[in-house]
């Protein structure tokens, strides 16, 4: 019987204890899982970035495969250049890219993606290479319709979507949709290269030309990796880089 009775305050005595030691469990669970969670969301934001990573890897993979296989179609010697950087200056369309004269690169050289021109080279330097853009508003390259064998040159905008054919008369047999490839006139551009494809043609009744706009076939804002082309089947040795002695 008096077990019976001790019983109830030995049990009242022995709940703080009972609560303080849960409470103490509960606050290592609750720190254990903040850890955890931190853990799990570090691994995951790395992880996130790996797969961005081998997403980037992944498209650049496409495009130089893309970059080879227009190659072999071309039947040319050419280099593959990387971007490095772009010109902020308003309205000229001038890109830097990390091939140089120690690589055989020259002045006037045509340079094009996968999808067609994207411009020349403007000047080469030792290791890089300014690229002016055909859509550059001081740049022209004689075309000429692949359907019918026309004759025009194509004037840059400022605009990477647009070229312009201002020499067009109004009843020229040309139409939307019109694939425009280089012409091979002049000697910088080899024939055959697509450039444009038409987008609107505009006539001006009193004047002697029309307005025909068209659009660039190469990925002006979106490359980084670009075709620089040899007409020439002789092979462009490598220059070995000359030191500051040697230079001396």
């Amino acid at each position: 019987m008096l077990s019976w009775l001790v019983y109830p305050v030995q049990y009242v005595a022995n709940v703080p204890n009972q609560l303080l030691n849960s409470f103490a469990d509960n606050i290592d669970s609750y720190q254990q899982l903040l850890e955890d969670n931190k853990t799990l969301k570090n691994n995951e934001l790395i992880n996130n970035v790996k797969l961005l990573k081998f997403a980037a890897l992944e498209a650049e993979n496409i495009r130089l495969r893309s970059l080879l296989d227009s190659s072999f179609k071309l039947g040319e010697q050419f280099l593959i250049a990387e971007l490095m950087s772009v010109s902020l200056a308003p309205y000229e369309q001038v890109v830097m890219v990390n091939k140089g004269s120690r690589f055989g690169v020259h002045d006037g050289q045509a340079v094009l993606d996968a999808k067609g021109i994207v411009g020349q080279v403007k000047q080469a330097l030792s290791l890089s290479s300014q690229i002016i853009l055909i859509t550059d508003p001081n740049h022209a390259i004689p075309v000429q319709l692949n359907r019918n064998g026309l004759q025009t040159i194509a004037l840059g905008t400022g605009q990477l979507n647009q070229l312009h054919l201002p020499f067009l008369p109004n009843n020229t047999d040309i139409k939307k949709g019109d694939l425009l490839i280089t012409s091979g006139l002049g000697g910088v551009f080899p024939q055959g290269y697509p450039v444009a494809i038409v987008e609107s043609i505009t006539e001006q009744p009193g004047k002697p030309f029309a307005v025909i706009k068209a659009r660039p076939t190469a990925a002006l804002n979106a490359s980084r990796e670009f075709l620089i082309v040899w007409s020439s089947e002789q092979v462009v040795p490598l220059q070995p880089l000359v030191s500051d002695e040697n230079a001396k």
